[in-house]
């Protein structure tokens, strides 16, 4: 190498389509990208020094390090032997001294089997033994950093042609490689793991004594043996296993282009809070979820929380964006519990794509969306069978099962365009709120991990939730007959938990005690206020006579929770 180029790396030799020449550069003389790179020798050395191995050779190492990372609070040992492992180094003690040197499989010393020495400990004067393919890996993956481009996480892989099981043998390297040689890297860690089947048993004579550990012996036409361990008796019975010289061989592919990615300047992240109701029980039923879309995504979203506009900690790291839509035409109130076969709802998402199902999948919990003007509590929950594609990013859902879990309760006359579509999926998540937090107001910035939460781009939210997993849903079927003057009023409550089986006679209660509040209100004046224990409550006439109710008058009954306070009103409007 002797040529500094003025062109930036890594877009030189990466971007290809302005430079023509970058794919010289695997095999070319420029300096660029290289200056930091170490020879193998000298890192090896550096590790040995700093363990206070001061007696060693590293003369016969040859290899260049990209980058490697130290594991955190590993060994000098346990550092070394991931580069042993990846570069083909061995280490033996010769004469006091640790011996690094390359796994070339090249001056091997020959053996003559005639002048074995004869063991007591062995059956034959050469025992050659082959494991099972079963504890043979077919298969063998290796993650590393990639080198010139963005230093992602990389996998390489290489496989046996005659590999029938699907068992892979993988591994984790924290080294700086190329897609070239974490491919050759992974074809020889395959290569040696099937030649090290075969392993041999034998006892040298005393005048090849001076064999130890990490020597190659040349058995003839059984090949050439790496010694594993041995004796120091009489006659050194040795382990060794097989090697195969050629496996060892540098490969001649080229690296593949690797292009970094191209520079996208930081947005702002949208981010919606979402307090829903329960969903499916698991959720914590204080904490709110938050769906965050972006274009173009920043790899990581940050939600940092704090109690005022300063000393923030991070609350939540967000790795997926949420399916966030904006609807194109008005969605008109619905009955819950029927099929909504009005007019389909037009929405634009920003990625992503729709799925129609069956009704039956609707029923099993299939296409859950929420819809809302973008405050943490007013969302509703519907379900949605049909999905059509009207043009490039804008869908028609129709087929609709409104006001799902209790969500009836703040379904508005209409959602107009405009409002903020969320699929409930698995990138909806819930951040962390203590419970004495519930109701508080509380600072959040969001943005992109990166960056901090003092970047320009962050988005600042005050948030106050209401817990409303712990919210009792709306009664139902309120109704009032009236008997000798009585006026009788009936109710059936509903569950926030495990309510769908239909086994039960009731639905499981949900709260610690059965208790509902009942309004009177004459207009909007509330008349009269009563708690009560069960579904029902009889208004005497003594007690209407005094109330005066006239013309139009409403009857209002909400369950009460110990945690929550009363949930949703159902509302029966009568006339005096």
């Amino acid at each position: 190498v002797w040529a500094w180029d003025a062109r930036p790396f890594p877009q030189f030799p990466g971007n290809r389509a302005l430079w023509s020449d970058g794919a010289n550069y695997a095999r070319g003389h420029w300096l660029t990208g290289r200056m930091a790179n170490v020879a193998l020798a000298d890192v090896v050395a550096e590790l040995c020094s700093g363990a206070g191995v001061q007696t060693f050779d590293v003369s016969q190492v040859y290899g260049v390090v990209r980058g490697f990372a130290r594991p955190d609070g590993g060994t000098a040992r346990a550092a070394l032997q991931v580069l042993m492992l990846a570069y083909g180094i061995e280490v033996a003690e010769r004469e006091g001294r640790l011996v690094f040197r390359m796994k070339a499989g090249q001056g091997a010393t020959p053996v003559d089997r005639a002048r074995l020495a004869v063991s007591r400990d062995l059956d034959a004067d050469l025992s050659l033994i082959r494991e099972a393919e079963a504890e043979v890996a077919g298969r063998v993956r290796v993650s590393f950093i990639e080198a010139e481009a963005d230093f992602e996480v990389r996998a390489e892989e290489a496989i046996f042609p005659d590999e029938q099981s699907r068992g892979v043998a993988e591994s984790d390297l924290n080294l700086v490689l190329t897609r070239a040689e974490g491919r050759a890297l992974a074809e020889r860690w395959l290569a040696e793991a099937r030649v090290a089947r075969d392993e041999a048993r034998l006892a040298l004579p005393p005048s090849q004594a001076a064999l130890g550990a990490g020597d190659l012996i040349d058995l003839g036409a059984a090949g050439i043996y790496r010694i594993d361990r041995g004796d120091t008796a009489l006659a050194r019975v040795i382990e060794a296993v097989r090697v195969e010289p050629s496996a060892y061989d540098p490969s001649d592919e080229a690296d593949e282009a690797a292009s970094p990615a191209a520079f996208v300047p930081p947005t702002p992240v949208l981010p919606l809070f979402l307090d829903l109701p329960l969903m499916t029980g698991r959720e914590d039923p204080i904490a709110p979820h938050v769906a965050v879309s972006a274009s173009p995504w920043p790899g990581a979203v940050a939600i940092w929380e704090s109690g005022q506009d300063n000393g923030y900690a991070l609350n939540r790291l967000v790795v997926a964006p949420s399916q966030v839509g904006i609807t194109l035409s008005p969605l008109g109130r619905a009955r819950p519990g029927l099929w909504d076969r009005g007019a389909p709802l037009r929405l634009r998402l920003g990625r992503g794509q729709l799925l129609s199902v069956s009704e039956l999948d609707i029923l099993n919990g299939a296409n859950l969306a929420a819809i809302g003007d973008g405050s943490s509590g007013q969302w509703e929950l519907f379900q949605f069978a049909t999905a059509q594609a009207v043009a490039p990013g804008e869908w028609d859902v129709s087929l609709r099962l409104r006001g799902q879990q209790g969500s009836d309760a703040l379904m508005p006359d209409v959602w107009p365009a405009g409002s903020y579509v969320v699929l409930i999926d698995r990138t909806l998540g819930q951040i962390g709120l203590d419970p004495a937090a519930r109701g508080m107001a509380r600072h959040y910035r969001v943005g992109a991990a990166a960056r901090g939460f003092d970047d320009p781009n962050v988005v600042h939210r005050i948030e106050a939730f209401a817990g409303n997993g712990l919210r009792p849903l709306r009664p139902c079927h309120l109704r009032a007959s009236e008997t000798a003057g009585d006026l009788a009023i009936r109710w059936k409550r509903r569950t926030r938990i495990e309510g769908d089986p239909w086994e039960r006679d009731d639905v499981p209660l949900g709260e610690t005690y059965e208790r509902y509040r009942l309004h009177i209100l004459q207009g909007e004046t509330l008349v009269r206020q009563v708690t009560v224990s069960e579904p029902f409550w009889t208004y005497p006439a003594s007690l209407r006579a005094s109330d005066a109710l006239t013309g139009l008058w409403r009857i209002e009954v909400a369950q009460l929770s110990e945690s929550f306070g009363p949930g949703p009103f159902a509302r029966l409007d009568l006339e005096a």
